[in-house]
């Protein structure tokens, strides 16, 4: 186990897993997320996205209002981190692609 995951860690990874629908995650975290907390959060999800797709720093910075300071911390994190980013957006533009070919039929 990484120093900074301590059990208490775990027992919140553990206990988001249980969330089985959209409605759930949001009730969840808007109890154990202040608003400012979930918009950053989302922030940075945004710019992974958006450097994911070769967007530049100045659009990304304009278009989610993050700070070059984050968009660059996001961006070290898609270079050396542990692919947590990479797994979701992968999952998101899978579960967009198969919701878009259902509604295509």
């Amino acid at each position: 186990m990484e120093k900074w995951c301590t059990e208490s860690i775990e027992a919140l990874f553990r206990a988001i897993l249980t969330l089985k629908t959209e409605d759930e995650c949001r009730c969840f975290f808007e109890d154990i997320c202040t608003v400012k907390e979930m918009q950053e959060i989302a922030q940075r999800l945004s710019v992974a996205d958006m450097l994911s797709k070769k967007k530049v720093y100045n659009e990304i910075a304009r278009e989610t209002g993050a700070s070059t300071a984050t968009i660059s911390r996001v961006n070290r994190c898609l270079s050396y981190g542990s692919g947590g980013y990479e797994l979701v957006l992968k999952r998101l533009q899978q579960k967009e692609n198969a919701e878009g070919g259902a509604k295509d039929e």
